[in-house]
């Protein structure tokens, strides 16, 4: 049995992307409202979303910039690097796209009033608690499901799903196309941080202390979180 080449194994996951990609682009807005119509949802405010060690929101580049844009912050003040990835053999720790900062383990952009960056918000909290896996409505938890929910708002979160989904998967396969390979060494305490994203890689040096970091399963070929 011959193994997969690293090559080989991108394009088999690029040929993946693509088909999926064409997928999205061919979901019906109006099937996709039923089914949120079927569930049913309304917004309570509690904020649960936005609070929680176990909620983190990736983010994309223009999304972050948006973000940027709306709160007068710098890069490194609304985004981090997840603390999920590899070392390379010079102590540099690699990792794969960006998640929204948070405040004492809530979003740092949540206020009593409501969210700081409403206009700005990525499209994973636009979209909350709905998500699509391979065309179909799947929910997270949210106290506001099971709730009458009106067929112009159902319509316009269809919309914002399919709009999420195929921004997902572009970004996963321009992530995938500007990743290069490294060789994998051992975890140091200390060191810079690269992050791969749809943009290519970002060398963070203020990013010394890497706390919280941790090994992922090693791979020559990464899947994006966005896409999982």
């Amino acid at each position: 049995m011959s193994l997969q080449s690293p090559q080989d194994s991108r394009e088999r996951q690029l040929a993946e992307l693509r088909k999926s990609l064409e997928a999205a682009k061919g979901l019906s807005t109006k099937e996709l409202a039923a089914q949120i119509e079927m569930i049913g949802f309304q917004c309570l405010g509690c904020k649960d979303c936005c609070r929680g060690e176990d909620n983190s929101v990736v983010v994309f580049p223009f999304e972050i910039r948006s973000i940027l844009e709306a709160a007068g912050l710098d890069w490194l003040e609304a985004v981090e690097p997840p603390g999920e990835g590899e070392w390379d053999r010079d102590g540099c720790f690699h990792t794969l796209e960006w998640r929204l900062k948070k405040n004492e383990g809530s979003c740092q952009f949540c206020r009593e009033n409501g969210c700081r960056i409403y206009e700005a918000r990525p499209l994973l909290c636009s979209t909350y608690p709905f998500y699509l896996d391979h065309g179909t409505v799947q929910c997270s938890e949210c106290r506001g499901l099971g709730r009458m929910i009106d067929p112009a708002e159902a319509k316009k979160l269809a919309e914002r799903l399919i709009e999420r989904s195929i921004t997902e998967i572009g970004e996963a396969i321009s992530l995938l196309e500007k990743y290069h390979d490294f060789e994998r060494g051992q975890p140091k305490e200390r060191g810079p941080c690269i992050v791969h994203d749809s943009e290519g890689e970002h060398k963070i040096f203020e990013k010394t202390e890497l706390e919280g970091a941790r090994a992922s399963e090693p791979r020559s070929s990464p899947r994006p979180r966005s896409c999982r």
